[in-house]
């Protein structure tokens, strides 16, 4: 979604309520593709001081992720606090703190979608206590036991398992 700010622009102090509601499908965070189960919503205000934009607000979504040890998809409540600054004067520095816009519109998707990226967890659980899967027939240990012996000795080890043996 475009947000235009051509009327920010052309004054030097100006402020501008945001209350949007984004409807999106999905996006890609590099890993995977990640699915929007509500629509996004932006409340804030967009405030001009000098050649300087800057977006405060909050966001807020419900999101479908896959657990990093079970692979089963669940949903993820998104609630976080952004603030962001824009510009438009090319003498400004071009650190990665100001985004720099060339044109009267910002693209305030992409704004949000990178908020998000970096506020979700790294690893990604279904629950705390997620079994996961079993490593040698793939059964999801959070619903089910497997058969599977845990039986994994290195061969350089299994004399000593004899030691500590008892008859």
């Amino acid at each position: 979604m475009k947000l235009d700010v051509s009327d920010l622009l052309k004054r030097e102090k100006a402020t501008k309520e945001l209350h949007l509601e984004i409807q999106e499908e999905s996006f890609h965070d590099g890993r995977e593709t990640i699915k929007f189960l509500q629509p996004i919503k932006l409340n804030g205000t967009l405030d001009k001081i000098g050649d300087m934009l800057t977006l405060n607000g909050t966001i807020s979504t419900m999101l479908e992720l896959t657990c990093s040890r079970c692979l089963e998809k669940f949903s993820y409540a998104v609630d976080i606090t952004i603030e962001e600054q824009f510009t438009n004067n090319d003498g400004a520095s071009r650190d990665g703190d100001v985004i720099f816009i060339d044109s009267d519109t910002i693209d305030i998707t992409e704004v949000i979608e990178n908020n998000i990226i970096v506020e979700m967890p790294i690893k990604r659980l279904c629950r705390e206590d997620c079994k996961g899967l079993c490593h040698k027939c793939g059964t999801n240990l959070n619903f089910a036991t497997c058969q599977c012996e845990d039986d994994n000795i290195d061969p350089r080890l299994a004399k000593l398992k004899d030691m500590f043996s008892t008859d």
